[in-house]
């Protein structure tokens, strides 16, 4: 049997009296290639959100490897191992690409160093430093950015700059990757390639994988299971093809090319 990455039971939240989310039930084996559609203000999300401490849950609960994460902070969601990006790019952008990557790697404890180390300049601190810009290299290799290390992230192209903040989110080391509309605002050209980055990254990195997407050639083109979210409830889960080829999810959904909130 496939072990289940992650799994939410009854997952929900309320703002006031407006439920965003609602009953929600997911399971996510390893290595697998997820989606979560559905139209805008369908609660896609805010389940990104729930799930990496941003929101807390007022009903239901969600675990990652058999470990129940409900409750705790984005920071200790992120070192207990899911990482993410955004639907709107958030890097930092008057650093480096290197220095980018960087700051993920600083989250991991082989790349730790205490005060006394960090002040004084220790041998343990440029150890960890030569160590980390190792690792930033070979991150930034993968993703074709090596050549741009030294450059402003705000300097990079709109795919390379999506291409970054997946990097970077690897660099926690996290189980899960939650993808935020990676293709948006890509041509169809960056789309073709921001597919193949996400099969490299699932195969070459032992990762499990949930991304929130519109366009539903790449999800069709990548995705194994696809949950469809309506007004924060699930309409429909399950194989892909049969979930796209569903009367209730074509009517409702699919015709709505609006970008999610």
């Amino acid at each position: 049997m496939s072990e289940i990455v992650l799994e939410t039971e009854n997952l929900g939240i309320s703002f006031g009296g407006l439920k965003a989310a609602q009953h929600v039930n997911i399971q996510i084996k390893k290595n697998q290639l997820y989606g979560l559609i559905g139209p805008n203000g369908a609660g896609k999300t805010t389940i990104f959100n729930l799930l990496t401490g941003v929101y807390q849950p007022t009903e239901g609960t969600f675990r990652l490897c058999g470990e129940e994460l409900t409750g705790l902070s984005q920071a200790q969601i992120n070192k207990k191992g899911i990482a993410r990006t955004f639907q709107n790019i958030r890097l930092f952008n008057n650093m480096s690409v290197m220095k980018n990557v960087m700051v993920g790697l600083a989250n991991r404890p082989e790349f730790k160093c205490n005060f006394l180390q960090s002040i004084f300049r220790t041998k343990r601190f440029y150890d960890v430093e030569a160590a980390m810009r190792k690792k930033a290299i070979e991150l930034l290799e993968v993703f074709g950015l090596a050549e741009e290390r030294a450059q402003l992230a705000s300097n990079l192209p709109y795919g390379k700059q999506r291409k970054l903040e997946i990097a970077r989110a690897l660099a926690t080391d996290p189980k899960l990757l939650l993808l935020d509309e990676p293709a948006a605002g890509m041509n169809p050209q960056e789309t073709e390639e921001l597919m193949n980055t996400i099969r490299f990254v699932r195969d070459n990195f032992d990762m499990t994988i949930l991304l929130i997407e519109h366009d539903m050639k790449l999800v069709a083109g990548i995705c194994e299971e696809i949950t469809v979210l309506n007004f924060g409830q699930q309409l429909a889960h399950g194989n892909v093809k049969e979930v796209l080829n569903d009367p209730e999810v074509i009517k409702a959904y699919l015709g709505d090319e609006e970008a999610d909130s």
